[in-house]
């Protein structure tokens, strides 16, 4: 293991204090691709600096969008409009995006060149089926690999469709919007489950007309989109480790201002508060069409509890950290419905369940649920499996552990949130470089 690749958190510590979060992943990784599609300069503020963002903005930049940070956070994209974009002279390496590759494959179905979209070794084992097979009914021309990266694009000519979708998911949602606003007629497409709406929130912001009613979401072809400003809010998912972190360390009290509080994304708010966790959430002005809060949370005696699929779904980045407040509560908690975790970074359910095995954490895995027995922590090595969430669940352990943890792979946190272990150490955790 590489000096740079570990973690080593001595038990215990408190966090106090106010923390600044970077800003939304999900909503940066958007803002940069629908700038990118309009015609005119668009202004983003606040854009998470991560390896997955980076990785948007380098493959709009090969496309032929003028994409420049000019300070940190903030961007200036020069958008060509639709028409605008060329074809890349190479393949667009996503890295460890998965966001990235899927809501491009519904940006280049309907562009009239080829593309390539690769990624690196943990992306190239994720399904990619579920965004292609839509596409190929809008007519899209994609190849992939036995289901999987890399991704051969034919760009052309696309037709609206009315898609069911079978699985909730935020990414074959947007490229099936991104691929219709390109598409002849309409394209309506009715969610199993509601996931997260940033996409939908955001086109209008640049001009697009995209009707939600319910369940169903539909866009015209056709309709072309202006420059705009966007402020991106304060990631709750990176909220959530310091969050869980608090309420299981001693004597603790943390501020997180201007949050994102998607309704659609808030899974993880609700779960801690039906396990008994003090969680103050007050309502600030919205940043664009997304709504944002203050938050405030206190050290609080967690208890456990059952929680749904529908609360998973829209918890669903958030599951590592859930388990670590699972193991510090009184009582069984059950997670059900985490079959689609298993298909994400790593499998998240094994990969978590391995990991409190290892700090004397009882866990029972079923085919879609896990069971988890609040109990004294020890401590121990974890291995993050490449996983970003993992290694950051773990470091959170450490608050509330009796022994030192020591958390491997930890290089993959710079794809998410890169800035984690600075911001731990002044939150209060005892976290040193490995």
């Amino acid at each position: 293991m590489g000096m740079t690749d570990g973690w080593r958190l001595e038990p215990g510590g408190q966090i106090r204090g106010t923390l600044t979060l970077p800003g939304d992943k999900s909503i940066s990784h958007r803002a940069l691709l629908i700038a990118a599609l309009a015609e005119g300069s668009s202004r983003l503020d606040g854009v998470l600096d991560s390896e997955d963002c980076r990785a948007t903005a380098r493959a709009l930049a090969q496309l032929g969008a003028e994409i420049r940070e000019t300070s940190p956070g903030n961007w200036l994209v020069e958008g060509r409009g639709l028409d605008g974009l060329q074809a890349p002279g190479a393949p667009l390496d996503l890295g460890n995006s998965g966001t990235a590759m899927r809501l491009l494959c519904g940006l280049l179905a309907a562009r009239p060149f080829p593309t390539t979209l690769t990624g690196d070794a943990s992306l190239s084992q994720r399904p990619m089926e579920r965004v292609a097979s839509p596409l190929r009914e809008m007519g899209a021309r994609i190849k992939t690999d036995s289901g999987r990266p890399p991704i051969r694009i034919d760009g052309g000519p696309l037709q609206g469709i009315a898609y069911d979708e079978p699985i909730a998911s935020a990414q074959v949602k947007s490229a099936l919007l991104l691929a219709g606003l390109q598409a002849r007629g309409r394209t309506c497409l009715t969610e199993a489950v509601p996931s997260r709406d940033h996409t939908e929130r955001m086109l209008p912001l640049f001009g697009a007309d995209c009707e939600v009613d319910g369940a169903r979401i539909c866009i015209e072809g056709g309709q072309a989109l202006h420059g705009a400003d966007v402020t991106v809010p304060r990631d709750l998912s990176a909220a959530a480790f310091f969050i869980v972190g608090t309420l299981i360390a001693p004597d603790s009290e943390l501020k997180l201002p201007s949050v994102g509080v998607n309704p659609r994304r808030d899974g993880v708010l609700q779960v801690l508060r039906q396990m008994g966790a003090g969680v103050d959430i007050d309502a600030v002005d919205p940043v664009g069409r997304e709504p944002v809060a203050d938050i405030t949370v206190r050290s609080s005696a967690l208890t456990g509890t059952d929680i749904g699929p529908d609360l998973i779904a829209n918890a669903i980045d958030e599951f590592p950290v859930l388990c670590i407040a699972a193991a510090c509560a009184r009582g069984t908690t059950t997670l059900a419905g985490v079959g689609e975790l298993r298909i994400k970074e790593s499998d998240r359910v094994a990969a978590m369940a391995e990991g409190l095995s290892t700090l004397g954490v009882p866990v029972e895995v079923g085919d879609d649920s896990v069971r988890i027995t609040g109990r004294p922590m020890g401590g121990g090595t974890i291995r993050s499996h490449r996983d970003h969430r993992i290694a950051m669940a773990f470091a959170v352990a450490a608050l509330a552990a009796s022994e030192p943890i020591v958390v491997e792979g930890v290089r993959w946190v710079a794809t998410s949130f890169p800035g984690f272990s600075g911001l731990a150490r002044q939150a209060g955790m005892r976290l040193h470089d490995a």
